[in-house]
């Protein structure tokens, strides 16, 4: 006679399943906790560099083909290869995979920050000039909030790309819910494989519904622009036109 199948989930290797989640939680949350730090801490030193790099290319024209050029190669690196280039630098621990992040971060922040302070009308910085105020304060009340929503649009990328990488750092300890993933799959755990791939897919649905919404925040005009631009063509739908005289409507 077979045996009967096992009473629980886990003993039947099944791919969802509430055991897990209730005997893993502590395991859970501290990967989690992982990468949330190792993905927040790469993205916000990866906009520290970009920032004075895309302005340093706005400035000085000469320099944004090598600004541009280098950072898109470090891109292209592949990520294992990104980390064994820089594991003799900083051997195995959590700073080489927030620095392999910050490199892949640059491409992303580097080209939107900068389109962003080149689509900046020149009328803006003209009367920024012409009412007194110097290159910093001009930077940083006109350029930079104009330029806002194409830097918010790559830190966003950057971000939800920063989610995704991290869990490539379980090669060397460090991946957050990627060691749990990778763990997973040479066990062939199916919950715990399940479970960190969809709180992966979570925490960046998180990241990008945040800075979105910080994006709101940080632009109000835009808000206003197209509640205006909304009543324009309310307004223009409700008009009739005017027949010029001596012709029937």
């Amino acid at each position: 006679m077979t045996a009967p199948p096992p009473d629980d989930c886990l003993a039947r290797n099944e791919w969802i399943c509430g055991d897990y989640l209730s005997t893993r939680r502590q395991i859970l949350l501290d990967a989690v906790v992982q990468h949330i730090q190792l993905t927040v801490v790469s993205v916000a030193l990866g906009l520290v560099i970009a920032v004075p790099l895309a302005v340093l290319a706005r400035r000085r024209r000469w320099t944004a083909g090598p600004v541009l050029g280098i950072t898109t190669v470090l891109y292209t690196i592949p990520s294992l290869a990104m980390f064994s280039l820089l594991l003799p630098v900083y051997g195995l621990s959590a700073t080489l995979v927030v620095a392999g992040l910050v490199l892949y971060s640059l491409t992303l922040l580097v080209r939107n920050i900068l389109a962003g302070l080149n689509g900046v009308p020149a009328e803006a910085t003209e009367a920024a000039r012409g009412m007194g105020y110097g290159p910093l304060r001009q930077l940083l009340t006109v350029e930079f909030p104009l330029a806002m929503p194409a830097a918010m649009a790559g830190l966003r990328i950057a971000t939800v790309s920063a989610v995704a990488l991290t869990t490539v750092g379980a090669i060397v300890g460090y991946g957050g819910l990627g060691n749990l993933i990778y763990a997973g799959m040479n066990g062939y755990f199916k919950a715990q494989v399940l479970t960190a791939s969809v709180l992966c897919v979570l925490i960046a649905v998180v990241f990008d519904l945040l800075l979105l919404g910080a994006e709101r925040l940080l632009t109000p005009w835009r808000r206003a622009g197209r509640r205006a631009r909304v009543r324009i063509r309310a307004t223009a739908g409700t008009e009739r036109p005017v027949a010029p005289p001596g012709r029937r409507t």
